[in-house]
C-alpha cells in the first residue's frame, strides 16, 4: 500500500478537477467485507406471511417480496436507537451479510408533505439520536440511507429552517465518519421529478455530501431506473462543475418496475423492480421501501397509515396491476 499510494495520488491529480470523484468517507468497503445483502427476518412482509400461511397471496408475497433484501427503517418507533441499530447490524454481521438501514427521524420530517410528519423533537434531540444510531453500528459493515425526502422537502420552509436542516445532516455525516468506519452513507437526494439537478447538487453540497459515500435516489418513489440514472449523472455533472467532485449514487428499485404514472402516494398499477444488487446503472440498486407498505392515507391505500403493510397492494405489485 505504501508503494502504491504515491502513484495513485499522481494519477488522481492528473484527472480534470470536474471529473475527479471525491474520496470515499472511509477506506473500508462494506460490500467486500460481507457475502451478499441481508434479508430482514422481521420485515412487514415477512411478518404478514408468517401470520397468514393459508392466504392465497402468501406464497407469491413470500417468494417475490419477503425474501428480497430490503432496508429496515429506523425512527422514533425503534426504541433505544443505539440498541436497535446494534442488534440489527449485529444479526447481519453474524450471517456475514450486508444490512441496509434507513435513518428517518430528522426534526420537522416531511414538513411540507405531511403524510410522514414527525421526527425528533428538536435539532439537539436529532443530533443525539443520530449519534447513537451511528454508535450502535460501530465497526460493523453497513449501508445507511440518510433521511429520505430531507433535501427535496424545501417548498414551504424558510431559509432559517433550511439552514438548520442542512446543519443537522452535516452533523449526522460527521457522526458516521467518527463512529461507523465500515458504513457507507448515502445522503438522500429525492428523485428526478422533485428538483432540478443543479438545485439538488447545491443542496447536497451544502448538506455535506462530500463527507458521505454518495447519494440516494427514488426512495419510496416509482420513477424508472433509467430516469434516475440520467438524473444522478446530471447531479454529478453539476457537482463536478461547481465543486470539483462527484459521488456514487444508489437507486430505490423496489416499486419502479412499471415506472411512474405521475402520482407518488399509493398509485395503482405499479410493479416491483430489479431486486437488490450491486452495480447495474448505479453503485447499487436497492429495495429501500418495502413493496406493499403504504405511503399514507391516499390512493389504493386509502384508510391506511404510512408504513402499514397492505397485502393486496403487495400482491398486485408483484404482477403490475
Amino acid at each position: 500500500m505504501r508503494r502504491i499510494l504515491p502513484a495513485l495520488v499522481a494519477a488522481l491529480s492528473a484527472l480534470p478537477l470536474a471529473l475527479a470523484a471525491a474520496p470515499a468517507a472511509h477506506a473500508a468497503d462494506p460490500t467486500t467485507m460481507t457475502n451478499g445483502f441481508y434479508v430482514d427476518p422481521d420485515s412487514s412482509a415477512k411478518r404478514w406471511v408468517a401470520a397468514n400461511p393459508g392466504d392465497g397471496r402468501a406464497s407469491a408475497v413470500n417468494a417475490a417480496i419477503a425474501n428480497t433484501p430490503t432496508a429496515r427503517w429506523f425512527g422514533s418507533w425503534s426504541g433505544t436507537i443505539g440498541t436497535a441499530t446494534g442488534a440489527y447490524t449485529g444479526a447481519a454481521d453474524a450471517r456475514d451479510k450486508l444490512p441496509v438501514l434507513v435513518a428517518y427521524n430528522i426534526y420537522n420530517r416531511d414538513y411540507c408533505g405531511g403524510h410522514s410528519a414527525g421526527g425528533a423533537s428538536s435539532p439537539s434531540a436529532y443530533r443525539n439520536w443520530i449519534a447513537q444510531f451511528a454508535g450502535g453500528i460501530a465497526g460493523r459493515p453497513a449501508v445507511v440511507v440518510l433521511e429520505p425526502d430531507s433535501l427535496g422537502d424545501y417548498g414551504c420552509m424558510t431559509q432559517a429552517q433550511i439552514d438548520e436542516r442542512e446543519s443537522m445532516l452535516t452533523g449526522a455525516l460527521a457522526e458516521f465518519n467518527r463512529q461507523a468506519p465500515n458504513t457507507w452513507v448515502y445522503l438522500d437526494a429525492g428523485n428526478p421529478a422533485w428538483a432540478s439537478a443543479a438545485t439538488m447538487a447545491q443542496r447536497l453540497h451544502e448538506a455535506g455530501v462530500r463527507q458521505a459515500r454518495g447519494f440516494s435516489l427514488n426512495v419510496s418513489n416509482y420513477l424508472t431506473t433509467a430516469e434516475n440514472t440520467a438524473y444522478g449523472n446530471a447531479v454529478n455533472r453539476e457537482l463536478g462543475a461547481r465543486y470539483g467532485y462527484t459521488k456514487p449514487f444508489v437507486v430505490d428499485t423496489s416499486r419502479n418496475g412499471n415506472g411512474s404514472n405521475g402520482q407518488w402516494c399509493n398509485p395503482s398499477g405499479r410493479r416491483i423492480g430489479t431486486p437488490t444488487q450491486l452495480g447495474g446503472s448505479a453503485e447499487m440498486l436497492l429495495w429501500i421501501k418495502v413493496p406493499g407498505e403504504s405511503d399514507g392515507n391516499c390512493g389504493v391505500g386509502s384508510g391506511s397509515s404510512a408504513g402499514q403493510f397492505l397485502p393486496e397492494v403487495a400482491y398486485k405489485m408483484i404482477y403490475g396491476y
